[in-house]
């Protein structure tokens, strides 16, 4: 067969055939893990599909494979009974990191989900967000360690390798010290978590081939990520993608060792392959649970919680884990209401009120901010309010009998507007 038709591959999902790279470090070789039959396996060096594409596995010489920075099973285990996997991973996460009770729970659960993610369409990401020495690096690596093909990277690392280690290797992508500073690195790991929660959302860049033209690709950035953070984002809608465990204030548990002792990465490698064998004997069997949907929570949110909601069987802890998730959907729509958007969007609604049926003039709804927020926000100035108007809130303004107003045409998006913003009483 023509070398153009052998494809090396990490991870395939063809027909009903599932096919996943694993690595024996011992041996130092590379096979491919093939399930056919509801769970049942073999391993080997070539797999041909439908396609007329051979695959083969990637070279064990690969430096991402040999250096740790991807971590792989080396073979499937039987995983036993749900319930015993779920205990198990969480006994192991207990005994490495100190996770708050609920959110140890989520991260069991969220280990699952990285490997079955591919059997639904959209699924949130897991944080740590605290000071140095909290906790988070140790937390980030030991959850890292049982997720689907981790890839471990840290804030220092330039994009372009996070772009295509996701493209090209998939998996979980686990972040350490994700503050960057406000520059094109930020935007561009900005564009990878927000694009990364749904299904068929790829990042464009474009790169040089090697007749040096310049043609846009599209990186897949969809799947799983843990990361950790000293600040929340900025952005409240990526913010609302993040199931988020503070690390600021609770003293580590006395039994949690300062060290983790060498045997850690067995244990990790031996649930890393009972995991695999459980993706390849529920993957076809895993559906989303609309039952799972809670109510009174924006449809964003819903979208992101399903999917681990979904893989939740105890009815007990499904309601937990939905109540928090009401108490984090509730913090998020109070901090959107109150940031200058939203301030300045309440500002407009109010100088409507007081011209029933006329325009809002821009310097009334300046007045009218700087008195309510000013001691918050600072003054804004009157080019201010209309670059908010205009950019931010999407309103028009136009000039009339020589002063800029925001037309009365503009009422209708009010509604919309106050709802995207969580100010009511419109």
């Amino acid at each position: 067969m023509p070398d153009s038709n052998r494809i090396p591959t990490v991870s395939r999902v063809s027909s009903d055939t599932l096919v996943e790279l694993v690595y024996n470090a011992a041996k130092h070789t590379t096979a491919l893990a093939v399930s056919r039959f509801d769970g049942l396996w073999n391993i080997e060096q070539e797999v041909s599909i439908g396609t007329g594409e051979l695959l083969v596995p990637y070279s064990p010489a690969n430096n991402l494979i040999t250096s740790g920075c991807v971590l792989l099973p080396s073979m499937p285990l039987e995983y036993g009974l749900k319930d015993e996997l779920v205990a198990d991973i969480r006994a192991f996460l207990h005994r490495y990191v100190d996770l708050s009770p609920l959110f140890e729970q989520i991260a069991v659960h969220y280990v699952l989900l990285s490997w079955v993610h591919d059997a639904f369409g959209e699924l949130p990401y897991l944080r740590l967000r605290g000071d140095y020495g909290t906790g988070k690096t140790r937390a980030l690596h030991t959850i890292g360690s049982l997720c689907y093909r981790p890839f471990f990277a840290s804030g220092a690392s330039t994009v372009s390798p996070i772009f295509h280690t996701l493209d090209s290797f998939g998996g979980t992508l686990v972040l350490d010290e994700a503050d960057l500073p406000y520059s094109d690195a930020k935007a561009d790991l900005v564009k990878i978590l927000n694009n990364g929660t749904a299904k068929g959302m790829p990042v464009l860049r474009t790169i040089q081939n090697r007749y040096k033209e310049f043609n846009p690709y599209a990186f897949k950035v969809y799947g799983p990520k843990l990361i950790a953070t000293r600040e929340p984002f900025q952005d409240i809608a990526l913010e609302s993608r993040f199931f988020t465990e503070e690390t600021y204030s609770r003293s580590l548990r006395p039994d949690i060792p300062i060290h983790l002792p060498a045997s850690m990465k067995d244990e990790a490698l031996a649930l890393r392959n009972r995991l695999l064998h459980f993706r390849f004997s529920e993957f076809f069997h895993i559906k989303t649970d609309p039952a799972a949907i809670i109510e009174g929570v924006e449809s964003r949110a819903n979208q992101s919680a399903l999917a681990l909601l979904s893989l939740v069987e105890d009815p007990a802890l499904r309601a937990e884990i939905q109540s928090w998730l009401k108490d984090k959907s509730a913090d998020l729509a109070r901090t959107r209401r109150e940031a200058p958007d939203a301030c300045v969007l309440a500002a407009v609604i109010a100088t409507f009120a007081e011209h029933a049926g006329g325009p809002a003039p821009v310097a009334l709804v300046t007045k009218r901010f700087n008195a309510d927020n000013a001691d918050r926000f600072g003054p804004m100035s009157y080019r201010g309010i209309g670059a908010v108007l205009r950019g931010r809130l999407n309103l028009e303004t136009k000039k009339t009998g020589g002063v800029f107003v925001v037309p009365a045409t503009e009422r209708a998006k009010l509604q919309a507007l106050s709802h995207r913003y969580a100010i009511r009483d419109v």
